[in-house]
């Protein structure tokens, strides 16, 4: 009977124990933050992202997400300038199709 009981008292320890570190959040890092605008500027001086990396101490993969960012918000910008320039939504005009009543009052009529 007492073999029983500290099984399950181990086994209860056990379960608990991975409750509790699998309810803990993901550690944090201080590389999770990192300062696009100083990539930016390093990648723009004509250092290759290998060189950025390796300079900052962070990975090639956030060289390149900073990248991106930086080309999507260049696009961005691109677009809402050209709306403002406008004064409107820029979109692509279409043929006007002939309406119905107009096309039938231009046949010629016997």
């Amino acid at each position: 009977m007492l073999i029983k009981k500290s099984a399950v008292v181990a086994a209860s320890a056990m379960l608990v124990a991975t409750m509790v570190f699998g309810a803990s959040g993901h550690p944090t890092y201080a590389a999770d933050e990192v300062n696009c605008s100083a990539v930016m500027n390093e990648l723009y001086s004509g250092k290759h992202p290998k060189e950025v990396a390796k300079d900052l101490s962070i990975s090639i993969s956030s060289v390149y997400r900073c990248k991106r960012h930086a080309q999507a918000a260049g696009k961005a910008t691109t677009k809402t300038s050209l709306q403002a320039r406008r004064g409107r939504d820029v979109t692509v005009p279409r043929a006007p199709a002939a309406s119905a009543p107009a096309a039938a009052s231009s046949a010629p009529t016997r």
